[in-house]
């Protein structure tokens, strides 16, 4: 199995930088996910780490792990709380409403028995707010920069697709599937706020995936 890349160590707390296609939990249809590798992340504590907060399958970068219930616990509350920068990077083919902005749009669950289960945007859904910013272009193919206050399943995903009017380049679900082998979005940086002690800061470089599109070298 690769090795996955350690971008942030200390007593209390891994970041790791996911790789697209690791699933977090075990598939249903079975296969490897991340459960499979966390004994390997012990690095000598007695205990495995747990994950604190979840990135889709397809998504590539940092993932925050606790490495014991007390921090796991502090971790979710400062998520919780939107103590948390999260900084992702995903490519969009399109017009922009512009070169930044921001998207506020509840979101709510729905599900068929035919298409399975998906999240749309709802006036009765959970709040949902994501700031956005074109970050470089590649031909038709934009590269923009989001950052989320709130932590709503697929929250980009839906967000890209209805607020810009773009969705992100490969998500079968909220977009055409096209494009690129899965739905382009990347966890590029973390920033985990901790009282008493210095703040979690992480960053992950950008995927080679992203790379080949011509877009390898923004930042």
């Amino acid at each position: 199995m690769t090795e996955l890349p350690i971008l942030f160590e200390d007593a209390e707390a891994l970041v790791i930088d996911k790789p697209a296609g690791l699933p977090l939990t075990r598939p249903r249809a079975g296969g490897l996910c991340l459960e499979d590798r966390l004994d390997m992340l012990r690095l000598g504590f007695h205990r495995a780490p747990m994950p604190v907060h979840r990135l889709d399958t397809d998504t590539s970068g940092c993932l925050l792990l606790a490495r014991n219930p007390r921090a796991l616990k502090r971790f979710a509350a400062a998520f919780e709380a939107r103590q948390v920068e999260k900084r992702y990077l995903g490519v969009v083919a399109g017009d922009l409403p512009g070169e930044a902005g921001t998207i506020e749009l509840a979101l709510a669950k729905v599900s068929t028995a035919a298409a399975g289960w998906r999240m749309i945007a709802a006036k009765k859904g959970k709040p949902a707010l994501t700031h956005w910013r074109l970050v470089a272009r590649a031909g038709a193919l934009a590269l923009v920069e989001f950052r989320p206050e709130t932590g709503r399943t697929h929250q980009i995903r839906v967000h890209a697709a209805h607020g810009l009017g773009c969705a992100l380049l490969g998500d079968p679900v909220y977009g055409d599937g096209k494009g690129a082998p899965r739905t382009m979005l990347h966890a590029a940086g973390l920033v985990v706020p901790r009282e008493g002690k210095a703040a979690i800061v992480a960053q992950a470089p950008l995927p080679a995936d992203f790379a080949v599109l011509g877009l390898g070298d923004a930042c």
